[in-house]
Parts: structure tokens; C-alpha cells; sequence
């Protein structure tokens, strides 16, 4: 059994997550640049066997898809024709970066840190990921 990785895509950066070898916790991983995104997870997968990607499914509070989906749905379709064999899943990811801002100000974390997107982009991504595994397992 492989990993399952999470990306909460953006425009500038991208929030990466994975799971153990067991698909079973969640951790952040890294905040990448999106121009170098493609390159990174050449070398991720070379690395490390995963089997799935999930990607936020960017949805505002009355189900209307952000701007950002084109984009989106462009990255999709490089990263199939790059890596055909790992499934891409899609889920919602509604409320995931105000629920990592809110988990980072209670971490203790400076100010300073605790405003940093890049942080918030990674642990969007986990939270993106924790509750793709909880919805498999129901």
C-alpha cells in the first residue's frame, strides 16, 4: 500500500499533505511554489510510493465553484498525462483555511507565524486529506 497525497492547490502556492504508508494519519508536508509544483511531485513520487492524490475542491458557502477551479482543473490535466497511474480524487474543501488558521492560533504559534500562508496552505492541505480518509472509512 502506497501514500495518499493532498494538494490545496492556489494560483502562487500550493499546500502538500500525506498520509502514512498505512493511508491512515495525515501530516503536513511542504508548502511549494505552484510554478515548480509539476517537479516536485516527479521527485516526491520517485521517492516515496503513492497511490492516490486528492485535490481540494475549491466550493464557497452556496456551492458555487471558485475562479480558481480553472486552474484547477489545468493542473489536472497536466499532472494525469504526467503520472496516469495515480488516481486523482477531488473533495471539498469548504472552510478547510479558516479551520487551519484556527488550529494554528491555538498551537501556540507566534503571530508572526500564525499569519504566514504558507503554513496555512499546509495545514489546509492535511485537514483536506484527514477528512478524505474519515469520509473512506464511514
Amino acid at each position: 500500500m502506497g501514500q495518499i497525497l493532498a494538494i490545496d492547490y492556489g494560483k502562487a502556492r500550493c499546500g502538500i499533505a500525506a498520509t502514512d504508508d498505512m493511508q491512515i494519519i495525515a501530516s503536513g508536508l511542504d508548502t511549494i511554489q505552484t510554478p515548480v509544483l509539476i517537479e516536485f511531485l516527479k521527485k516526491y513520487f520517485n521517492a516515496n510510493k503513492v497511490d492516490e492524490v486528492v485535490i481540494g475542491l475549491p466550493v464557497d458557502l452556496k456551492g458555487n465553484i471558485s475562479e480558481v477551479e480553472t486552474d484547477i482543473l489545468k493542473f489536472i490535466e497536466v499532472f494525469q498525462k504526467e503520472f496516469p497511474m495515480i488516481k486523482v480524487n477531488r473533495f471539498d474543501e469548504r472552510f478547510t483555511s479558516k479551520m487551519a488558521s484556527f488550529f494554528i492560533s491555538q498551537s501556540g504559534k507566534s503571530k508572526k507565524q500564525r499569519q504566514e500562508k504558507g503554513l496555512i496552505d499546509k495545514v489546509s492541505a492535511t485537514i483536506i486529506l484527514q477528512n478524505f480518509l474519515e469520509q473512506r472509512t464511514r
